[in-house]
């Protein structure tokens, strides 16, 4: 009997630890995603986690929500410098998320500012 207690409970354990590992490194698929930078924030209870938003129209009717792992510093900075700006994000998507790790499935590892392409730059208007 204890051996198969043993047997049950080790599968359990490789079994939870394989789902884990295939959550965490594992990506259904990445891309980039740019608009203007309406909200960064760290947020929770018990658990603090980096979100944000960007607005991919001029309404703002079309909002992406993401998440930053707090491994990534340099991408909290430059998202925390850029807010208010047009910004080019690059991301990854995980088939789901853990509590620690975030809110959303949309992870993003890199940033970096762009010009809207709404507005045109003073030099742009006189060509």
């Amino acid at each position: 009997m204890k051996k198969i207690i043993g047997v049950l409970l080790s599968t359990v354990v490789i079994i939870t630890i394989l789902y884990y590992l295939f959550i965490y490194f594992v990506t259904y698929s990445t891309g980039v995603r740019s608009g203007e930078l309406i909200k960064i924030s760290r947020k929770g209870v018990i658990v603090k986690t980096w979100e944000g938003e960007i607005s991919q129209g001029i309404s703002g009717a079309q909002i992406f929500t993401f998440s930053v792992e707090d491994k990534n510093e340099q991408v909290i900075e430059n998202l925390q410098k850029y807010q208010g700006s047009y910004v080019k994000l690059t991301y990854k998507e995980r088939y789901k998320t853990f509590f620690w790790l975030g809110d959303t499935k949309y992870f993003i590892t890199k940033v970096t500012q762009e010009n809207s392409p709404h507005f045109r730059s003073k030099n742009e208007k006189n060509d």
